[in-house]
């Protein structure tokens, strides 16, 4: 990992940072690039503590991000966290940063009181390695369902 690698919690006024992240990481699962709806909808989270998001930067440029929800397990009757999104640029990959922002959502998620963090991703992400390295593990147990409406 370079040794000017810093991962932060963002906060409202680092929206206008990350938002060409979070469009990349859309654009990776085929969405139309928007970048004012983008911005509009990380605000919004980020000001009503909807959500929680990391920034990485190396020398003092955003390279990547991950954005984790909060939910709650009926099972445990705790809180958990939802890592929704984990991107970093393509140019920034196989230098650790990654690792760095899944070891930051796991101490985030500990200091909270969760139990679990859990995440998926697309059959095809090459990140499973990434996800398997870093001790998450594949969940054999349970189906994921999703209706659209």
């Amino acid at each position: 990992m370079p040794p000017d690698v810093q991962v932060r919690r963002a906060g409202p006024g680092d929206v206008a940072r990350v938002v060409p992240l979070f469009g990349a990481y859309r654009e990776f699962y085929r969405q139309a690039p928007d970048p004012e709806t983008e911005r509009s909808f990380l605000s919004d989270r980020l000001a009503r503590n909807e959500a929680v998001v990391f920034l990485a930067e190396e020398g003092g440029t955003a390279v990547g991000f991950t954005l984790l929800y909060p939910a709650f397990s009926s099972i445990s009757l705790r809180p958990i966290w939802v890592l929704n999104d984990l991107f970093v640029e393509p140019a920034h990959r196989r230098k650790g940063i990654g690792a760095r922002l899944l070891a930051r959502a796991t101490e985030f998620a500990r200091e909270s009181g969760a139990d679990y963090l859990t995440l998926e991703t697309a059959k095809d992400n090459p990140a499973q390695r990434l996800y398997e390295a870093e001790g998450w593990r594949r969940d054999e147990e349970f189906l994921h369902y999703e209706r659209r409406t």
